[in-house]
């Protein structure tokens, strides 16, 4: 029987650095899909508040302590790095953990190389800290987050992360070589 072995979507792509801005794979935490079972809504939302959570509304995303739960679409929410505990029956749960990769962006050009990946106003003013969206990474399905003022993730599913990873550098190194030429 041969030995598994456990490794990264990124396994062999250190972090890189740009004018500043770092380009990086976050650690793997786990990941639930959560969607409300019919008529338990408000038991669900009695049930998060032990995790310091609440379902978030579209297109945002809350936190507590080392638990994170994201809007990902209408009546469903990933709950990231947190077990599910007393969830069962009132939402229908699905570990998702193993088919995403997560990116971290993070620098003064982070936002100025989504821009060049995304379809979506994401200045500060229209995607503040807080907010997420499901919206394509170039040809890639993604779910963005805004974690900071100049901090993103990008969860894109494991099989596509060396491609966005890809699409990522090479905006950041797009972006620094036109600052490099100024």
């Amino acid at each position: 029987m041969p030995d598994l072995i456990a490794t990264s979507p990124l396994d062999g792509r250190a972090p890189l650095e740009r004018a500043g801005t770092s380009l990086s794979e976050a650690p793997f935490r786990r990941i639930t899909s959560v969607a409300p079972v019919t008529g338990q809504e408000k038991a669900l939302a009695k049930a998060l508040k032990s995790f310091g959570l609440v379902f978030p509304a579209p297109n945002r995303f809350v936190e507590a302590a080392e638990a994170r739960l994201v809007w990902t679409g209408r009546d469903q929410a990933f709950l990231i790095g947190a077990v599910p505990e007393g969830l069962a029956g009132l939402a229908a749960l699905s570990d998702q953990s193993d088919g995403w990769a997560t990116l971290v962006l993070a620098g003064p050009m982070a936002e100025a190389a989504l821009a060049r990946i995304v379809p979506i106003d994401i200045r500060a003013a229209a995607f503040a800290p807080g907010h997420a969206a499901r919206v394509p990474f170039n040809h890639m399905s993604s779910v963005l987050l805004r974690t900071g003022a100049d901090r993103f993730e990008v969860m894109v599913f494991r099989s596509m992360a060396r491609t966005a990873w890809h699409e990522a550098e090479t905006a950041l190194t797009a972006l620094a070589a036109r600052g490099a030429l100024n």
